[in-house]
């Protein structure tokens, strides 16, 4: 069997779209797998993910190094040990490292149908009270890869969701999410298969 793709996920909070690559990655033809997780903050509960499923875990906070070179360097170093293919960013909630987004492939997954409520300040439930206002009927899940600007990167897959009449961001949020969880491993098995290409 071809050798597995090798995934480091970045993750603050929950880790709900960490999960979802766990759990898919249990499967054996599963074409990925998760060799490294990386937070920033040490209570997240994507924290006690990784650990439940014995993946080795860092914390890597900026305020720990002694500039902005170090911090993108010791990351850098982490990721070639690991012999990291691409990072997934799920939930992560720090701008990386120019150094690091020209040196790795790193993909993303976003609330919302890219181009469309992206960009500085569209995270979390920003997205959905964004969408709401603004009365779409349709929104959805993007996974898309990372450049230096935020979420304009090459856009790999997108999953619609519909916006029911009333949706409030909380319920929106959730169903997004739900479709989130199916539609990232899935990216990810198709970059690993070679049925998506990424820039690069």
């Amino acid at each position: 069997m071809a050798e597995k793709l090798k995934l480091a996920v970045f993750a603050s909070h929950g880790g709900t779209d960490l999960q979802s690559i766990i759990d898919a990655a249990q499967d054996e033809d599963y074409p990925a797998g998760i060799v490294l997780m990386v937070s920033n903050n040490k209570n997240a509960f994507a924290v006690q993910r990784a650990k439940n499923a014995r993946i080795p875990t860092v914390i890597w906070q900026k305020k720990k190094f002694d500039d902005d070179k170090a911090y993108a360097e010791y990351m850098t170093n982490l990721l070639n040990e690991y012999e990291v293919d691409l990072i997934c960013l799920a939930g992560y909630m720090k701008l990386i490292p120019v150094e690091i987004v020209r040196n790795f492939k790193i993909i993303n997954i976003h609330p919302a149908l890219l181009p469309k409520y992206g960009g500085k300040g569209m995270y979390g439930m920003h997205v959905h009270e964004a969408v709401l206002e603004a009365g779409e009927r349709i929104s959805g899940a993007t996974v898309h890869q990372v450049n230096e600007k935020y979420d304009e990167g090459k856009i790999l897959a997108q999953w619609e969701v519909p916006v029911k009449e009333d949706d409030n961001p909380e319920t929106l949020q959730k169903r997004v999410l739900e479709t989130e969880h199916k539609l990232y491993p899935d990216t990810i098995a198709k970059i690993a298969r070679g049925e998506i290409e990424l820039n690069g």
